[in-house]
C-alpha cells in the first residue's frame, strides 16, 4: 500500500520531468502542442461527470463541479487558441482587393 512519502516522491519525481520535457520544446512548437492537448483534455471533463455519478456528500458534489467546470473551460480554451492560431494562416479578402461578400 502507497504512503504518503511515495506519493509524493512520485509527484516531486514528475514535477521534475515535466520540467524537464517542457523546457527542450522550441517555443515555435508551443502554441500548436498546448492548443491540442488542452482540446485533448476532454476526456478529463468526460472522467470527472463520471466521477460525479458516485459522489455521495456534499464536498464531493462541490469538488466534481469545480472539477467539471475547470475541465470545461481547458477543453473551450484549447478551442479557442487553436481557433486563433489558424485564423492567423487564412488569407484575408479584403488585404486580396475583393469585396467581402464576394
Amino acid at each position: 500500500m502507497p504512503t504518503v512519502l511515495n506519493e509524493a516522491f512520485v509527484f516531486i519525481l514528475a514535477a521534475f520531468l515535466g520540467m524537464a520535457l517542457i523546457t527542450k520544446i522550441p517555443s515555435v512548437l508551443h502554441t500548436p502542442l498546448m492548443s491540442a492537448t488542452n482540446a485533448i483534455h476532454g476526456v478529463v471533463l468526460v472522467g470527472a461527470v463520471i466521477a460525479m455519478t458516485a459522489t455521495h456528500g456534499t464536498l464531493q458534489i462541490v469538488v466534481g463541479g469545480v472539477a467539471v467546470f475547470l475541465g470545461t473551460l481547458n477543453v473551450v480554451g484549447g478551442y479557442v487558441v487553436t481557433d486563433r492560431m489558424l485564423a492567423m494562416f487564412r488569407t484575408s479578402r479584403r488585404a486580396e482587393g475583393e469585396s467581402p461578400r464576394g
